[in-house]
């Protein structure tokens, strides 16, 4: 689990396919200084990877071919830059939102306009997860979780301050470049329980008929059914 808050950047050195998987190299420069071991989970532009290997600043990841499948990591070429993430700590701070890693999709950044000190850039995001994004909401884009300032049909809008923009690739975007996009966890679970947990209709049981009486209500059969005593006579 993350927070969306890069804690750097770091550099492709690697990346290399190996039969169906690829290995990722990538140089921390920033981040040796943190405790950072085998096994741990890093957020790579918003994509939660396992580390394998640690050595002289360098991490190796191995990332599988559905990971390929649903991301824009085997596309990365060496020296490019990548945000990167430690794994949130029960004491850390929430500064951001609750963040999987796992990226719900691609999109690409329509527009960009300075506005003030910061940017303003609008993307657009695949239909089926445009829904999820909702005005004021957070989306993580490459692994930087951001405000939503406004929504139009299938694009929305954030606008990226002076430190973001400094401690995060964002820096390099241009018109056109793609990213990776994970919606708010508590939407998509929303969504899932909305519309696959609907209640079932039950039928009503049908209405049992008492059955008639075989007998008529009298002092002996009160007295079979125990409700009185029977007559022993004197």
């Amino acid at each position: 689990m993350f927070t969306g808050i890069v804690h750097g950047t770091g550099v492709v050195r690697r990346s290399q396919v190996t039969g169906l998987d690829l290995m990722l190299v990538i140089d921390v420069r920033d981040l040796p200084e943190k405790d950072i071991n085998i096994g741990d989970s890093v957020a790579v532009d918003g994509v939660c990877l396992t580390v394998v290997e640690y050595d002289k600043g360098c991490l190796r990841f191995d990332v599988s071919r559905e990971t390929l499948l649903r991301t824009l990591l085997g596309s990365k070429l060496n020296g490019d830059l990548v945000n990167l993430e430690l794994a949130l700590l029960p004491t850390s701070r929430l500064g951001g939102h609750f963040v999987t890693g796992h990226v719900d999709g691609v999109g690409y950044l329509e527009s960009l306009e300075h506005v003030g000190t910061s940017i303003q850039m609008r993307f657009r995001a695949p239909r089926d997860l445009s829904r999820f994004v909702a005005e004021k909401g957070s989306v993580c884009i490459d692994g930087v979780s951001l405000t939503v300032n406004a929504i139009s049909e299938n694009s929305f809008e954030v606008n990226i301050v002076p430190h973001t923009i400094e401690v995060t690739t964002m820096k390099d975007y241009f018109a056109g470049r793609k990213v990776h996009l994970e919606v708010d966890i508590i939407a998509r679970y929303l969504d899932r329980l909305m519309t696959v947990n609907q209640p079932r209709k039950t039928v009503p049981a049908p209405i049992q008929q008492e059955p008639e009486p075989s007998e008529e209500i009298t002092q002996e059969f009160l007295a079979k059914q125990g409700f009185v005593a029977p007559d022993l006579g004197e």
